[in-house]
């Protein structure tokens, strides 16, 4: 997948597209279905299939204080996209100068003359140009006038509401793992580099690798039983994760720490997506650092029972495939 960090990258004699345009964080199911439409109609057509996003947010230039926290940063939304079979991702620099733009000139200027879009698709929700006076009726209008097709995809629903970032960022903060993954798709993950904890998890408990995440939506804060990845090589292991502020230790600062409970070899990993699967419990304080390090041990014990559960669950449906 080619990747433009900027418009003024995009090559001027770039090939026609059909563009899928958005903020897409999180890219949960609602974007996959827009993202999915484009891709489908790009084939269909015989052009590229791209999209567009833009970087900062664009609340951050026209309400500031009303940014929402963001699920991913544009590298990770990027590699979903290149995951679901894009060929071209356009990271737009929004600035006070686009903010003003009408929706006929960001149409001309941005969709037509840079990008080269032959049909642009979007959700039936889609707002542009200032103000965001433009709507569908006005996508569809400047289409006719500017030679491209303009299709809105309906909203996808999980438990008969639309999926929307919003509900994503309410379930992970609220530690309902479970519907957090009915909305994305997958599990509601954080990536990060590793970095050096306070010491007290080797020496009084149980060693852990420590997340410094790119993502500002944080979980609820509690025990998770989870996959850690390493972003490098691909290597993965159950894991069981603690997301807060160690109370029994007296912390003040928020950390994501991962003990792996599958046998580790070779380098220490530099950066880890830890996937969340299942909130066991809140964070508490415990009279005593042996007290938390036997709860530590039941935990990985449930944890150890979930996955054994799972790899059964797993072979079962194997078996039943191929009989």
């Amino acid at each position: 997948m080619k990747q433009y960090w900027g418009l003024e990258q995009v090559p001027a004699d770039s090939p026609w597209c059909v563009l899928t345009i958005g903020n897409f964080d999180g890219v949960h199911r609602g974007h996959q279905a827009i993202l999915a439409r484009g891709i489908e109609k790009a084939k269909a057509s015989g052009l590229q299939a791209a999209a567009l996003i833009f970087d900062p947010h664009p609340t951050k230039i026209v309400r500031p204080g009303q940014t929402p926290a963001l699920l991913t940063q544009p590298a990770e939304r990027l590699r979903r996209f290149k995951k679901l079979g894009l060929a071209v991702a356009v990271v737009m620099e929004f600035t006070a100068e686009v903010a003003a733009m009408s929706p006929s000139e960001f149409i001309a200027e941005v969709v037509v003359k840079r990008l080269r879009a032959r049909a642009v698709i979007v959700g039936e929700n889609f707002r542009f140009g200032c103000r965001q006076a433009g709507d569908f009726a006005a996508l569809r209008s400047l289409g006719e006038q500017f030679g491209f097709e303009a299709e809105a995809v309906a909203a996808f629903e999980v438990d008969r509401e639309p999926v929307s970032s919003t509900r994503v960022r309410s379930a992970a903060t609220a530690g309902d793992m479970r519907l957090a993954r009915h909305l994305l798709g997958r599990p509601f993950s954080l990536r990060g580099r590793v970095v050096a904890g306070h010491g007290v998890g080797a020496r009084a408990t149980v060693p852990t690798l420590n997340l410094e995440p790119d993502s500002e939506v944080m979980p609820a804060s509690g025990v998770y039983i989870t996959m850690t990845c390493d972003n490098d090589t691909g290597r993965s292991w159950n894991s069981v994760s603690n997301v807060g502020y160690r109370p029994t230790f007296d912390g003040d600062d928020l950390s994501i720490e991962t003990h792996l409970l599958d046998e580790f070899s070779g380098e220490p990993p530099a950066a880890i997506r830890v996937s969340f699967l299942k909130r066991l419990r809140g964070e508490k304080r415990f009279p005593s650092a042996d007290v938390l390090k036997r709860q530590i041990l039941a935990d990985i014990q449930s944890a150890q029972h979930y996955f054994r559960r799972l790899a059964s669950l797993r072979d079962a449906a194997k078996n039943n495939a191929g009989a």
